[in-house]
């Protein structure tokens, strides 16, 4: 598949954006008996946009594959190291950021050059031929036609593609100057939230005078990239929908008039549009490839549209050389570039729904937001920004009210009469090893390991209120007074060998998820033997063929209340010092909250507030029992990820109706509650439920979720995005997780201490080298 045989490999390609240029670029220039094709339906000099931001990586991979297009580039490139932060008429400065952007016309000018020097047949102005025909006429067709790509479309059967359009409205603009950095500018206005994201793109040339006009499209004073977005209720409020190209950029620049010196903004093509984000299942039918937007999209305020087109260029033009057919070539192109781009996703998502919730933020401390801003897409972080900037870094923590030294996690909190040493939290894990509802041996190994680990915070996993609230025959329980005295052992323990870190107890009931077999003999599989009847809000089997539980009586409500009661009792003789009322992943009470579960159509259905009812009543009851000076907390699902399920702002509204009732904190979970669940997964993924919470009610909130890393914890506790970070999963791969982070990060305070019998292992063990990864491609010169 070289292409240097009798007929050498023809190659189409449609679009010739940068992605595809370089695409072509490339494989002519390894076999220059290719033939090699691209269509552009625009003129040479067409483009929309105006800048291209390009990471150190992306350019290190062009280097490598192309060092003729790096030097091009390279002349060009403005750079600069700054990120501005201009909210409030206050301005905060982050260094040490390293962006390399240049103009889009002259980006594809220099491709240009490149194809044609190489001898790629340019066809501007001339739409491809069908892709059908293409498919038959050459050997591989890449698609990298865009956003709107009509090939995409053409065999939407196959590529399966999922287009999501977000809340804000964006227009592209630019002024004839160069900004000192990236810039992100508030506008507060009377309609509403309005946001500027502008960087510099183009240097002054080395003759302009002062007395000289801008003029042309890149001026001889520079310019920048300028980008103005807001809701689209905002847009709309703001008139911005009435008012024609010349009228909105007037418009636009007297919004921010400080940001841009007083000076104009000009168009290119420009027009108010929505972003879209595109998700294919499939990039390659038979010798067709998508390339780019064409594939995949990802939010512009990460930069990333042209930047994920040129890698995807690379890794395609690799794998075709590295694989000895073509089948096995897309195969691999797509295997090796579809992580990347899940990865890139979920953090451009992240960032366009901090900025579509930006409203939330605005109160918050002026250099905490400037910090939550920068790390919005989990890219940036606490710890690489603090070896970037760590004079910034320091001032956020000390407005924080970290002692110096004191990393964010390490510092206390409070709840009620308990102040917990450092904000991490053993979050509850099913252990399934109890026998009878007893906790045994297992259990005081187990959450007494992860005690003696430094976490403020242990909890137990769900600790079931009846013989019937089980989910397994393994399942842990506080309605004996053996069960008591079983938990009672394993507080003493905490309390005595882990002195300073607190241990808590989850209550559930499991509702129709009950009556299942141990984890590890089938998840959710219902018993083949010593089953027991279930019951929920209504008779709705959790899994296609499972046993349908009963709905609830009146009477049976009362005495589930009084059962959720007498275990609150008990746990408080136990010894805990908090209590968690489990609402959440599809048990019982759950089952109420969700509309997918609740189909009452008495006083506990129907409406959110009739839904709430009965979780209320149990909270009232048991907060009423568990002793005034301990908390409690509420763990809800945020989202039932399934059409109809419970929504964000509903999720709102439970967590604002539980506080108002007495919790003290609420634990954001997501999902378990329906079997045809759609979870998007990721790091950190629940944490944007957990932050709209605590905006939104101000309630503390605790996050969990794929926190896998103390970087993480740092940076959400410093964003204010959470209050207590929960992890699961890290706890399992290591009981003594917090003493560990500690001892990375330097720390020796008090917010981490070690048991006298470990202290000699306080120090972080001495590893091997590991060498960093070679190229992607490299061609030489």
């Amino acid at each position: 598949m070289t292409g240097t045989g009798e007929r050498p490999l023809r190659v189409a390609v449609i679009g010739g954006g940068p992605g595809g240029l370089y695409a072509a670029a490339l494989l002519k220039r390894l076999d220059p008996a290719r033939e090699v094709t691209v269509w552009e339906r625009n003129a040479p000099d067409d483009t929309f946009g105006f800048g291209v931001v390009l990471s150190d990586e992306t350019l290190g991979g062009i280097e490598h594959a192309d060092p003729v297009v790096y030097a091009a580039l390279k002349d060009e490139f403005v750079r600069w190291d700054d990120i501005d932060i201009v909210h409030r008429g206050v301005r905060h400065t982050s260094g040490g950021h390293g962006f390399a952007a240049l103009g889009r016309r002259r980006l594809l000018g220099i491709l240009h050059e490149r194809c044609r020097s190489l001898g790629v047949d340019l066809r501007f102005r001339t739409e491809a031929p069908y892709p059908a025909w293409l498919s038959e006429a050459y050997d591989l067709v890449i698609a990298a036609d865009g956003v709107h790509s009509g090939t995409r479309e053409a065999y939407a059967e196959v590529f399966r593609p999922s287009i999501e359009e977000h809340r804000c409205r964006y227009i592209w603009l630019a002024a004839d100057f160069p900004f000192d950095a990236f810039r992100f500018e508030i506008a507060e206005t009377e309609h509403g939230v309005m946001q500027l994201h502008g960087y510099p793109y183009a240097r002054p040339s080395p003759d302009h005078h002062p007395s000289t006009r801008p003029c042309g499209p890149q001026s001889q004073f520079g310019a920048s990239t300028v980008i103005v977005e807001m809701r689209e209720e905002v847009w709309h409020a703001a008139g911005f929908a009435e008012l024609d190209t010349d009228e909105t950029i007037e418009r636009c620049a007297k919004i921010f008039a400080d940001a841009l010196r007083g000076r104009p903004l000009r168009s290119n093509n420009s027009a108010w549009t929505t972003f879209r984000t595109v998700v294919t299942e499939h990039w390659s039918h038979g010798n067709l490839v998508l390339l780019g937007d064409a594939a995949h999209t990802a939010h512009f305020s990460i930069g990333s549209g042209t930047k994920l087109a040129v890698e995807d260029a690379l890794a395609l033009v690799a794998c075709l050389e590295e694989h000895p057919s073509l089948p096995e070539a897309l195969a691999a192109y797509e295997e090796e570039r579809r992580p990347v781009v899940a990865s890139t996703q979920r953090a451009a998502r992240a960032s366009l729904e901090w900025f579509e919730n930006l409203r939330l933020y605005l109160d918050q401390p002026p250099r905490q937001f400037a910090f939550n801003l920068l790390t919005r897409s989990r890219r940036v972080t606490h710890d690489n920004l603090r070896l970037r900037d760590p004079r910034f870094t320091e001032a956020v923590e000390r407005e924080f009210g970290c002692p110096p030294g004191t990393p964010p996690m390490f510092t206390p909190f409070r709840l009620r009469g308990l102040t917990l040493r450092n904000r991490v939290v053993v979050s509850p894990m099913d252990m399934y090893s109890a026998v009878d509802g007893v906790p045994g041996d297992f259990h005081l190994v187990h959450l007494g390991a992860r005690a003696l680990g430094g976490a403020g915070l242990v909890m137990t996993e769900m600790v079931c209120v009846s013989p019937e609230g089980r989910i397994t025959p393994g399942c842990a329980g506080l309605y004996t007074g053996r069960q008591a005295e079983a938990w009672r052992r394993v507080t003493d323990f905490v309390h005595s060998q882990a002195p300073g870190t607190a241990i808590g107890v989850q209550l559930g009931h499991s509702g129709r998820k009950g009556s299942t077999k141990l984890m590890w003999e089938g998840m959710d599989e219902p018993l083949e033997e010593g089953d027991w009847p279930l019951v929920a809000a209504s008779p709705i089997p959790y899994k296609p063929g499972g046993q349908t539980p009963r709905e609830l009586s009146r009477a049976q409500l009362t005495d589930i209340r009084e059962q959720f009661a007498s275990a609150a009792v008990r746990a408080a003789r136990a010894g805990f010092d908090l209590l968690e009322l489990h609402c959440a992943h599809g048990y019982l009470l759950s089952g109420f909250l969700s509309p997918l579960t609740n189909h009452r159509t008495d006083a506990y259905g129907g409406s959110l507030a009739g839904r709430l009812r009965f979780p209320l009543e149990v909270f009232d009851a048991v907060r009423a029992v568990w002793p005034g000076e301990r908390p409690m907390t509420v763990r809800i699902s945020a989202t039932d990820w399934a059409e109809g399920g419970t929504t964000a702002e509903e999720a709102v509204e439970i967590a604002r109706a539980f506080a108002a009732h007495g919790a003290d904190a609420i634990d954001v979970s997501t999902g378990q509650v329906v079997a045809e669940e759609k979870p998007a997964f990721g790091r950190s993924y629940q944490t944007p439920y957990a932050d709209r919470i605590r905006h939104e009610t101000g309630i503390p909130v605790i996050a969990v979720g794929a926190i896998s890393s103390w970087d993480d914890v740092n940076s959400l506790i410093l964003a204010g995005r959470t209050d207590l970070c929960a992890l699961a999963r890290p706890h399992l791969y290591d009981p003594h997780w917090t003493l560990h982070a500690a001892a990375e990060q330097g720390y020796g305070g008090q917010g981490a201490v070690w048991p006298a019998p470990y202290r000699a292992g306080s120090r972080r063990p001495n590893t091997g080298r590991t060498d960093a990864p070679r190229p992607r491609l490299t061609l030489g010169s």
